[in-house]
């Protein structure tokens, strides 16, 4: 996605750097993304040109025509081009997994046979054991050096990575919910007063967040100190993800010829392997305590409700496009204008010419320090009074909440030092309305020249496509770079009986149909919007990622794009599967020329066992994506077996978009 490409940076450290020349002898610092030993010299015209040097220059697009691009059957039906990527001991370990998963009763208790496959073997024996099965299919490796040959051999197939160190917990329930519950109630109690919303409270039947949840990770809040090393582990992954691997190896050479070009002498990092094209996947939960984003996720929605008793309507505050002049006349008639603490909130209500965007002023939330009990507070119409909307947080929640903040712009500057973007992963909706909040001030904050900061979407939610659309609305009026991507959801279940549980209505769709209609419609107005930026000049400005393991919703996308016109070439379209799931689909995407991800776990095989679990009870729920699989995986087997290929060894030369 060229939108997500380097572009000139000056004040950043971590850069790879070369003073370049045009004919009359000006010249331009520009950062690059390949190893200089693969620049010749060149002439460029303007400064301009320089600045545009990087995957989209000349020079790069001949190096990609000298790769290969192969025809995409939509039909994902080739198993040559979904494998050849895999080795024949690959494929063969792949059915093996895939039947494997397919058994109800291995599926159902496959954390305590893990378990006692352990004591019974032994460490070293169950290793290999999971190495040759479950571990090496899902997981890439153990740490970050030895995740590099995996990544290199899917660049060399078309396909760049997501990391995400995939460690987890294994704790007990009763573990667990005594940690969400101390985690998520202020040390003032837990405040339900008139106008508190029932959704927005923690409830000891739901403590356990993994309850019914399959497809993703759960981190439980134990103290600020753990959080830090939440924050120290994505900081390493950031670290895996970034071109480094380039600058080190040129570091000599650089130094050597010209020492004003070498690197700082303070950068250390040169760990990555993904060549500046990676994306590193963030939880909120895991840099802050959940009470937290409990309580800025109600006064998000306190908030819409107050300004639609005000003005009318419903939906957000910005989809409203009512200017403040409508506030402040509403005042004037409750004959509050005149107070001190009225005009001093209008006063640092955010808006622009089509109206107001924000009630209250978030940027100097996040960069500015300022008290949350006293930010979020309102005139009541009918008393006169400044009604606060936060329940109350103690100073040292304040501390705590400044520190969750702190963690994730430490994350996002380090970003865009090392040119590579975080994906803020979603996560229930009682969590959700914060996390989208805080993750759009930091794309504003942050995405000025390009996407470092990606939003994530879940399409089993009623208010997917409002919520989208408003935040597009918002990054279009305040100038700013907007990444999403767009998944189906992982807490359906859990958010139905929750729902069911507290009487508070339903936010998901009613049916897997619904769910499927919702993420079309969600991703035709990206892509209309993608269109409509780049009929008028603003091209990359919005960039999308379709995280889907469904092959329909992946042939819509593909389809709708032509339909609009938009090319891969365009590269604000991306697509995103898991490691080991849907190879069929992801693979053949990269190699034909569009731009595909996968989402790349690693860590140490006793601390991934968690997660291995989850993928297999994924794997089970879905049978059909598992029997074609298995399909494709013979048809493969079989044609190596006919044309003498059993001992293939895989060698792309593909070079990912």
């Amino acid at each position: 996605m060229a939108f997500l490409r380097a572009v000139v940076r000056h004040n950043v450290s971590r850069k790879l750097r070369v003073n370049l020349c045009d004919i009359n002898g000006n010249c331009t610092l520009v950062r690059l993304s390949h190893p200089t030993s693969s620049v010749v010299p060149i002439a460029l015209k303007s400064s301009h040109a320089a600045s545009a040097l990087g995957y989209d220059t000349e020079l790069q697009r001949k190096s990609e025509s000298q790769h290969p691009k192969d025809p995409l059957d939509t039909a994902f039906a080739d198993p040559e081009a979904s494998f050849k990527s895999k080795t024949t001991w690959e494929v063969i370990r792949a059915y093996i997994v895939y039947t494997l998963c397919s058994s109800e009763y291995l599926v159902e208790h496959n954390m305590k046979l893990m378990k006692v496959s352990k004591a019974l073997l032994g460490d070293r024996l169950f290793k290999l054991m999971m190495k040759s099965t479950f571990y090496g299919h899902f997981v890439a490796g153990e740490d970050q050096e030895k995740i590099k040959p995996t990544l290199e051999r899917l660049r060399s197939f078309g396909v760049k990575p997501i990391l995400d160190y995939s460690v987890e917990e294994d704790i007990s329930q009763e573990e667990a919910e005594r940690r969400e519950v101390e985690g998520s109630v202020s040390a003032a109690g837990d405040e339900k007063s008139q106008g508190t919303l029932t959704q927005y409270h923690v409830d000891k039947t739901f403590a356990d967040r993994r309850y019914k949840v399959k497809s993703a990770r759960t981190y439980f809040y134990l103290n600020e100190a753990q959080c830090e090393r939440n924050l120290e582990t994505f900081q390493r992954c950031l670290e895996a993800v970034s071109d480094d691997d380039i600058k080190s190896a040129k570091l000599k050479t650089l130094s050597t010829s010209n020492p004003e070009n070498s690197l700082d002498k303070g950068s250390s990092c040169f760990s990555g392997a993904t060549f500046g094209t990676g994306i590193c996947a963030i939880k909120l939960t895991a840099l802050g305590r959940p009470q937290l984003l409990l309580q800025l996720s109600e006064v998000i929605m306190r908030t819409r409700q107050y300004f639609s008793d005000v003005v009318g309507g419903q939906g957000s505050v910005i989809s409203h496009h009512v200017g403040p002049e409508v506030l402040e006349k509403k005042f004037e008639q409750a004959c509050l204008l005149s107070e001190a603490p009225v005009k001093k909130f209008l006063d640092k209500i955010t808006y622009d010419r089509e109206g107001v965007i924000h009630l209250f002023p978030w940027s100097g939330i996040i960069d500015e320090n300022q008290q949350l009990s006293d930010t979020f507070r309102v005139p009541d119409l009918k008393t006169g009074r400044m009604v606060r909307l936060i329940t109350t947080l103690t100073p040292k929640e304040e501390e705590m909440f400044r520190n969750m903040i702190r963690r994730l712009d430490s994350l996002a500057r380090m970003a865009q030092d090392l040119d590579v973007r975080i994906m803020i992963d979603a996560e229930q909706t009682y969590f959700q309305p914060a996390i989208s909040r805080i993750t759009l001030e930091f794309m504003r904050k942050y995405n000025k020249e390009k996407a470092v900061v990606f939003n994530t979407y879940q399409c089993y939610l009623k208010d997917t496509y409002n919520e989208c659309t408003t935040d597009l609305e918002q990054a279009k009026r305040q100038n700013f770079y907007f990444g999403a991507k767009l998944v189906r959801g992982a807490y359906l279940e859990q958010e139905r009986a929750r729902a069911a549980a507290l009487g508070y209505s339903d936010p998901t769709n009613p049916s897997f149909e619904a769910t499927t209609e919702m993420y079309h419609r969600t991703l035709t107005e990206c892509l209309r919007r993608i269109k409509d930026l780049k009929d008028h000049g603003e091209e990359r400005k919005i960039g999308i990622m379709v995280a889907s393991h469904n092959e329909d919703t992946v042939r819509f996308a593909i389809e709708k794009m032509k339909e609009i016109g938009i090319s891969p070439e365009d590269k604000v379209i991306c697509f995103g599967q898991l490691l080991g799931m849907c190879d069929y689909i992801t693979f053949p995407l990269g190699q034909s020329g569009y731009s595909a991800y996968k989402y790349i776990p690693y860590g140490p095989i006793n601390e991934v066992l968690p997660y291995l679990s989850r993928r297999a009870q994924e794997n089970r729920g879905i049978l059909q994506k598992i029997k074609k699989e298995k399909s494709l995986l013979l048809q493969e087997l079989r044609r190596r077996f006919v044309r003498g290929k059993f001992f293939y060894t895989p060698k792309g030369n593909y070079v990912p978009v």
